[in-house]
């Protein structure tokens, strides 16, 4: 099993010199992949969550997380879609996965937060899924080689050129988030993976099948990561084999909390029983 960890940049750490160092201290400890989190304002459950502390950007976080890195991958879980411009984003993702010489792993969602969609007015919440779709697209077409056209209801051009292309070919992985049969359907058709979140193994092994399943209808390559995100303090020698059997192929770890120090030992703590072994 490989093991990520995400560092706590939506739970109001004020300094976010402290979020890189942790991600150091995973990389250091043997960790796979080190991820970020994203939202853009304090609204709604975040709101509840940190009042107005901080909650740092995510690719801003994970450029300097790249840079004083050199082995783990880095990734997005998630950026949420509907708050962004695919053009724009395809920029700034291939230029980090430059930066990080092709370590890059992004992961990508709708997000469900409809306080924060009206609020940055992109595209309506209802509409969110349809837009994400297209979203997946645009990154795809600008990111192949030559010149990119698309078609869509949200986004439509022809014969424009993105540079650069990113260093990993045809581009980074993209992993879809979420556990609902649109996610899953939207991960098959568009994703190279699946980012779940806080499942039990039994529901693990109900939704791989549906993934599989709607990656060869789409006409695909079989799909080849899965990964879960959850509370590293849920994780037991018995939880590892049973993900492992349901097909997990990466636990991505958070711990809620902002409390750097606390981060730090549970890393070592975690590491010391599942890693170093």
């Amino acid at each position: 099993m490989r093991y990520g960890f995400v560092v706590p940049n939506n739970f109001g750490v004020e300094d976010p010199r402290e979020l890189v160092a942790l991600a150091c201290e995973a990389e250091s400890l043997g960790f796979d992949s080190v991820w970020v989190n994203h939202h853009v304002l304090n609204v709604g459950y975040v709101a509840e969550r940190l009042g107005d502390a901080p909650y740092h950007d995510a690719l801003m976080t994970l450029a300097w997380i790249g840079a004083a890195t050199e082995r783990v991958k880095v990734g997005t879980s998630v950026l949420v879609m509907p708050y962004l411009h695919p053009m724009v984003l395809a920029k700034e993702l291939a230029t980090l996965d430059h930066l990080t010489r092709g370590r890059l792993v992004v992961g990508l969602g709708v997000g469900s937060n409809p306080g924060e969609h009206e609020a940055l007015g992109l595209v309506p919440y209802a509409s969110r899924g349809r837009y994400s779709n297209e979203f997946l697209g645009v990154l795809r077409a600008l990111w192949s080689d030559g010149a990119a056209s698309f078609d869509g209801e949200f986004f439509s051009f022809s014969d424009l050129q993105a540079s650069p292309k990113p260093m990993q070919r045809p581009g980074p992985p993209i992993l879809v988030g979420g556990n609902r049969p649109q996610a899953l359907a939207r991960a098959g058709r568009y994703a190279d993976g699946w980012h779940g979140m806080s499942l039990k193994p039994d529901s693990v092994r109900k939704r791989i099948p549906e993934l599989v399943a709607e990656t060869a209808a789409a006409g695909r390559e079989p799909m080849r990561e899965f990964q879960l995100r959850m509370d590293l303090r849920a994780v037991t020698a018995e939880s590892v084999s049973a993900y492992a059997d349901a097909g997990i192929t990466e636990l991505v770890l958070s711990l809620a909390s902002g409390d750097v120090a606390r981060q730090q030992q549970s890393l070592r703590d975690f590491a010391r029983e599942f890693i170093a072994s």
